[in-house]
């Protein structure tokens, strides 16, 4: 999560959206960074608008705007079973070595999915809150030049966003079955993407 104080925006960190790169990038113009533990790196809407928001509020007399990046949700899911493939994960359980990608898909879409496949949900980080906490500013990760204008000429710089974090590559090629059920399971991943302007 970075923080601008003076341009009133919070650049939200969703997993798997290429949000490290723009933290290396940005860390030094920004007011706050929150790199650590991930579950802050990571603060989803809901737990931003329980602990961070009443922050600004009180003792900066802000309301930042949010921004988040989401990427379409089957290249998400490849990010993550590409990242789950790495040697340090071999053995544990959220390792996706000797599982396909259909079926790692295929147990995200499980009501509670094994440790493998529990990777979350876009929707669900980015989801408004009752008190109106909500991202006014969404990208899609495929189209990371307007998040790039949006930046340079909010934050007055031109971005320059190196490549970080990047899985192996893998085939991501699904089973059009596969990818039925997913769209069946998740709509609202789709909805979310889909609803981008």
């Amino acid at each position: 999560m970075l923080v601008f104080l003076k341009e009133n925006l919070v650049f939200l960190s969703v997993p798997k959206t290429g949000t490290t790169a723009y933290m290396e990038a940005l860390a030094p113009r920004a007011d706050m960074v929150v790199a650590n533990p991930p579950e802050l790196k990571h603060a989803p809407v809901y737990r931003y608008n329980r602990w961070f928001r009443p922050m600004f509020e009180k003792i900066c007399s802000a309301e930042p705007e949010l921004l988040a990046v989401v990427r379409e949700p089957v290249s998400w899911l490849g990010s993550w079973y590409r990242f789950r493939q790495r040697p340090y994960l071999d053995g544990k359980p959220t390792s996706t070595k000797d599982i396909s990608f259909d079926d790692f898909v295929r147990e995200y879409c499980r009501g509670k999915p094994a440790a493998f496949a529990n990777v979350g949900s876009q929707a669900k980080f980015v989801a408004p809150q009752p008190n109106g906490c909500k991202v006014s500013h969404l990208f899609r990760y495929e189209e990371l030049e307007k998040l790039d204008a949006f930046l340079n000429a909010r934050l007055g710089l031109e971005i320059q966003t190196p490549t970080s974090n990047v899985s192996a590559r893998v085939s991501l090629q699904l089973a059009p079955k596969t990818e039925d059920i997913l769209r069946r399971k998740k709509p609202e991943e789709f909805a979310l993407y889909d609803g981008i302007k």
